[in-house]
């Protein structure tokens, strides 16, 4: 179940979920945004955004890593969902990111990093302010919800329905917060100006790293264990 949270009214009893095809007008309507037929509401990727799908523990270092860099994480729609976490990139990014990988010397690795573009879809995540049930915190005062999730590694709750961590802000461009491969070199990319789209290539750069980083955590983890298992050698 569904219900609305306010930061200023109390949460109701009774949770109100919105139908399909609420979500899927507020998508059209507010964003601009294309929808597919069919349950569940689907966005069409390729027409306004492209999406990096990376696993949700490193998407989630790179964004930290990257506000405490200058601000460049901050800003463009980003959502989780099922253990992954979705970044919203400008439209034609996914055909760039090969070129991209092997430019930052990330192309001879094997990175868990999905570039979605034309012809892709991405699960709608509940509109901002709609919060699955035990989702909200439980604060009697009506929690942020999931747009105000903090950026700490997501485990349980990256299970399940996507929802936003960081929603797009109907009326204000949001294509124009995406990070895009445009902007590299330019001086509002850097600073995180929202007249100029954040970078794309540090974005890009600091996902991967911590993709790998991840990797090699678990593959360090993996062996540890399997010697701990093992009995010890004499010769």
């Amino acid at each position: 179940m569904v219900r609305t949270a306010s930061p200023a009214v109390p949460l109701s009893r009774r949770p109100l979920t919105p139908s399909d095809d609420e979500v899927r007008l507020w998508y059209e309507n507010a964003l601009g945004w294309p929808t597919v037929p069919g349950v569940p509401v689907r966005l069409a990727v390729g027409v306004r955004f492209d999406v990096l799908d990376v696993p949700a523990e490193a998407g989630c270092a790179a964004l930290e890593r990257l506000e405490r860099s200058g601000g460049l994480g901050r800003g463009f729609p980003v959502a989780l969902g099922d253990g992954r976490m979705r970044l919203l990139v400008a439209a034609g990014s996914a055909e760039e990111l090969p070129g991209l990988l092997e430019w930052l010397d990330w192309g001879a690795l094997e990175l868990d990093l999905v570039a979605i573009g034309v012809g892709g879809l991405m699960d709608a995540p509940w509109p901002p302010g709609a919060v699955a049930d035990g989702d909200a915190g439980g604060g009697a005062g009506g929690d942020a919800g999931p747009a105000a999730r903090p950026l700490t590694p997501v485990r349980d709750g990256s299970q399940g329905a996507a929802v936003w961590l960081r929603p797009p802000e109907p009326g204000r461009g949001a294509e124009a917060s995406l990070p895009t491969l445009s902007a590299m070199g330019t001086r509002g990319g850097a600073r995180g100006d929202r007249d100029v789209p954040p970078n794309l290539v540090p974005l890009v750069n600091t996902v991967a790293t911590q993709i790998h980083r991840v990797r090699l955590r678990r593959a360090c983890a993996a062996a540890a264990a399997r010697a701990d298992g093992q009995p010890l050698a004499f010769s």
